[in-house]
């Protein structure tokens, strides 16, 4: 059920139906909006009344809300909503690029590389230092020295980092060294790990599963939402299929779904989504052109030496060039490069 407050609502006004709320044992989800604030409720096993909250000052009408994802849907909230990463808004007609390497191997290889990026008109700078690898004898990542380099070199850089964090023990590293939480693709579906990242109210990037529907994708963003955390993102990264042209199936009739269905900003991974450096130029602007809110692209300055995923890594010189095609697609869709941030003198 959704509350929708008319357009000059109080604050004591939005304050008295989230203590009614409170006081029938179920959970109130403020969400402002452009105009007005609408607040979602959460907890109920059946129908609630909407007698019970229609007769309250400021409420404009109560809405049943008919998706099983209540908070990330469009009836809770039509704006599309912006996720600032430090300082770097994702969403609305902000298009950010998320860059850098598989995973951090150096102090001298992240900062040449991140250098590259930001150099190439880079927003954010990405890395791992915890690698769920298929194979037991793979590199693992770094650990929490990884993660001390990561932030290190987006601190000096000015780049906000993101990394990815494969459980509750590495969450509380992510959470301390990083400005946004990873969700991999293999940990969608992780519930107990979902609710503990929304209750750190930390910018929280969600990847679509390997086999997951886009349903299943909006399903477990609501578990972040529900724990009050609305700071999310959600990327696609590409599906497991038949196809063998390509390491999986790159889904970019989601990005399309997912906007109709959901507030949240989404933005592609052609990297994962293709496996192979050749297809990740040509399916990132295939993804603008579709209407993403961004990008996430693996690069390194040498690929073949790369410690992990070296076959889908591409040069700086391909994503300076990549970047300098998106003000030629971006107006589009009416999106424009979200600005990085300054360096400090």
């Amino acid at each position: 059920m959704l509350i929708v407050m008319t357009v000059g609502a109080t604050p004591q006004q939005v304050e008295l139906v989230i203590e009614r709320v409170v006081s029938l044992g179920l959970k109130a989800h403020p969400i402002p909006g452009a105009q007005r604030v609408a607040i979602g409720i959460t907890g109920n096993q059946g129908a609630v009344e909407p007698a019970l909250f229609e007769s309250l000052p400021g409420v404009l009408e109560v809405i049943p809300v008919s998706h099983p994802y209540k908070l990330v849907s469009r009836e809770a909230k039509p704006e599309n909503s912006v996720v600032d990463v430090s300082g770097v808004p994702v969403g609305g007609d902000n298009f950010a690029v998320f860059a850098g390497p598989c995973s951090v191997e150096t102090p001298e290889q992240t900062l040449a590389i991140a250098r590259a990026v930001r150099s190439a008109g880079a927003q954010v700078l990405r890395g791992g230092a915890f690698k769920p690898r298929t194979s037991p004898y793979a590199f693992q990542g770094l650990g929490e020295p990884g993660l001390a380099i990561l932030r290190d070199v987006g601190r000096e850089v000015a780049m906000p980092v993101v990394s990815e964090a494969l459980d509750e023990r590495s969450l509380e590293l992510v959470t301390e060294y990083c400005d946004m939480i990873q969700i991999g693709a293999r940990n969608m579906q992780n519930y107990s790990l979902l609710r503990t990242v929304g209750r750190t109210r930390k910018p929280v990037l969600l990847k679509r599963g390997m086999a997951a529907t886009v349903e299943e994708l909006l399903m477990a963003a609501e578990y972040l939402l529900a724990e009050g955390n609305y700071q999310v993102v959600l990327c696609e990264r590409g599906i497991r299929t038949f196809a063998d042209h390509t390491r999986n199936t790159l889904d970019l009739a989601a990005v399309v779904a997912v906007q109709r269905l959901s507030h949240l900003p989404i933005i592609v991974d052609p990297s994962h989504g293709t496996g192979k450096r050749h297809k990740v130029v040509p399916l990132a602007r295939a993804a603008a052109a579709a209407g993403a809110d961004g990008l996430m692209i693996e690069v390194h300055n040498e690929p073949s030496q790369a410690l992990s995923d070296a076959a889908q890594a591409i040069l700086p010189e391909e994503l300076a060039q990549l970047l300098g095609q998106l003000p030629v697609l971006l107006p589009l869709t009416g999106r424009h490069l979200a600005a990085a941030l300054a360096l400090s003198a």
